[in-house]
């Protein structure tokens, strides 16, 4: 379904991990590089719990997820496409909330640093809360009213929770969910019109 009410920037947060990064895109690379599995694409990882969908032991599946979230920078973690620039502008207007299922929250701090201007990434007000399903709490302590995510059973309780949860799209989470959708950071951009702010 696709969204198209004005959104203000405070109203609005993000989770980190296939919103703002590339998490499949590393998984991908370190699976290929350094374990030599290298038959499955993105378009393949057609749920969240990958092990239901490639071929590849459960706990190699964890170790290198787990490695990404120790050390994202040595993981070689990127920025979704047109992130940087949108949460560039975003913070010329207000701080950006984001709320992620990880429990460590230095490498996450270190990565920001790495990827955004100093002047930006002293706006992130950045919560690690340890668990997928413990997300709406933050966002209503701080008055949200649209979060971002890419786990389509996470949007769903937001929902629930009265919460305006938008998509990230990608090739798990296509599953007649129901709920809005964003399919990069320019539709982002275009829903936030900080251009006109």
């Amino acid at each position: 379904m696709t969204f198209h009410q004005q959104i203000r920037p405070h109203e609005i947060g993000f989770d980190l991990d296939g919103v703002i990064a590339d998490t499949a895109a590393a998984f991908i690379r370190i699976a290929c590089e350094q374990y030599n599995y290298c038959s499955f694409s993105l378009e393949d990882i057609t749920s969240f719990e990958l092990e239901g969908c490639i071929d590849m032991p459960v706990d190699l599946v964890d170790s290198i997820f787990k490695g990404i979230i120790a050390d994202s920078l040595a993981a070689g973690l990127q920025p979704m496409q047109g992130a940087m620039d949108v949460l560039t502008d975003l913070s010329e207007h207000h701080p950006i909330t984001i709320i992620t299922a990880r429990h460590l929250r230095q490498p996450v701090v270190d990565w920001l640093a790495k990827y955004f201007p100093r002047d930006v990434s002293r706006h992130f007000n950045l919560i690690a809360t340890s668990d997928h399903d413990d997300k709406l709490r933050y966002i209503q302590d701080r008055k949200l009213k649209y979060f971002v995510d890419d786990r389509a059973e996470t949007c769903k309780m937001l929902a629930d929770g009265n919460i305006t949860a938008l998509v990230y799209s990608h090739p798990w989470n296509r599953n007649g969910h129901g709920l809005p959708v964003v399919n990069n950071w320019q539709e982002i951009r275009e829903l936030l019109l900080l251009d006109k702010l």
